[in-house]
């Protein structure tokens, strides 16, 4: 009988496993593995600080951030006292499963089939991925982390078929020196139709290697050509590809996160990706940990209203963020008129100092009011029409 088992083995699950091991709970953690998501592999420092990741998982460190507009404007954002850390998801992800177990977790490799109840309690059945037989294991809670559509949230929580998403694809490949527009210490973000009409397109440095690709909601979009165009913009189309690869994003917190019983959600499975900008992986952590918090807690007092505290310390800390972000994507992401100007508004210094702070530390800047009024005013011409789209 195990106090918990965790269903996937992302930066999510892994974390939740890690917190309740430590804290000499007995787990299992259930993971597919060869499964590598999509991802342009930010994290801030805070992640860093927060969750203890060592040097050697940072593959490369960012000090600019390049917004490109459908008109091909450019502007640079300087990431001052700081940078973006870039982690390989394919070594990123096992690291954390290994840190897991060395915690204490156990691992189990294979898919998850269904929870079976019955007088004996709570049962997770998967399938072993090498002797394709199906294992059972018993335990008092279950913490669903396995992804965006996730199967665990569509049997058991209210909501858990409806989570809206992208598609995400990109192409990991040899990265060269610096050729065409491409900078091994900048990140650029591409907003323009023609790649993706709804969201965005990028490429992210990543040490010797490159993630190159584009999200969308339009199921009409060829997400390859999309990306095969963003590499020949970017000067790397004869750069050799390591892989391919493809998955869903939330984009929107779920409603509700436990099922009342035995069952609580962590990371993309309850949809806490961060709106507008995609970024997940920081959340996905968090996610993990506020999982691991309401089950300890309801390990201990036996309330399984205690469930509820994962959504809601998460909501405390993020719930502003989400919705100013989710605000921006509405506003700026439906048209390439609107996407010219969220870029010429990325001109404002303002705008630049306040974006970057708040990445870094994860919380709304308040020591400036007087900077959040200028933008706040400055984004409202813009939406008005009253500034040129073209003019910073």
């Amino acid at each position: 009988m195990y106090d918990v088992v965790v269903i996937g083995g992302g930066p999510s699950g892994a974390t939740a496993a890690e917190d309740l091991a430590r804290e000499g709970r007995k787990v299992a953690i259930i993971d597919r593995a060869g499964r590598i998501k999509p991802c342009g592999g930010a994290i801030p420092p805070r992640a860093v600080r927060d969750f203890n990741i060592p040097d050697s998982q940072i593959v490369a460190r960012i000090n600019t951030a390049r917004m490109i507009s459908p008109t091909l404007r450019q502007v640079d954002i300087p990431i001052e006292d700081g940078y973006v850390g870039m982690v390989d998801r394919e070594h990123f992800d096992e690291f954390l499963r290994v840190r897991a177990a060395d915690a204490g977790a156990e691992r189990h490799t294979g898919t998850f089939l269904r929870i079976d109840r019955d007088s004996n309690g709570t049962h997770v059945i998967y399938r072993d991925k090498q002797t394709r037989d199906e294992v059972r294991l018993s335990t008092k809670l279950v913490i669903g982390a396995d992804g965006a559509r996730s199967n665990v949230a569509k049997q058991e929580v209210p909501g858990g078929d409806k989570i809206p998403y992208v598609i995400a694809y990109h192409e990991i490949i040899k990265a060269p020196g610096k050729i065409g527009s491409y900078d091994p210490a900048r990140c650029d973000v591409i907003y323009d139709g023609k790649i993706s009409p709804d969201f965005y397109g990028w490429v992210f440095p990543h040490g010797d290697s490159a993630s190159v690709g584009m999200g969308t909601e339009n199921p009409d979009v060829d997400l390859k050509q999309a990306t095969a165009d963003l590499r020949a913009a970017s000067g790397l189309t004869d750069c050799e590809t390591i892989r391919k690869e493809g998955a869903p994003i939330p984009l929107k917190p779920m409603e509700r996160w436990d099922n009342g019983k035995d069952v609580v959600l962590a990371g993309d499975a309850a949809g806490v990706v961060a709106p507008s900008s995609g970024e997940g992986i920081f959340y996905a952590m968090v996610g993990g940990r506020v999982a691991a918090t309401a089950a300890a807690a309801c390990l201990a007092s036996g309330q399984v209203k205690d469930l509820r505290i994962a959504r809601k310390l998460f909501m405390k800390d993020h719930k502003a963020v989400f919705k100013i972000l989710g605000a921006m994507q509405n506003a700026y992401y439906r048209s390439d008129e609107r996407r010219e100007r969220f870029v010429s508004l990325c001109h404002d210094i303002d705008v630049q100092k306040l974006t970057f702070e708040a990445y870094m530390n994860k919380e709304l800047v308040k020591a400036r009011p007087m900077a959040h009024i200028k933008i706040g005013i400055k984004n409202l011409m813009h939406l008005m029409g009253v500034i040129p789209a073209t003019r910073a």
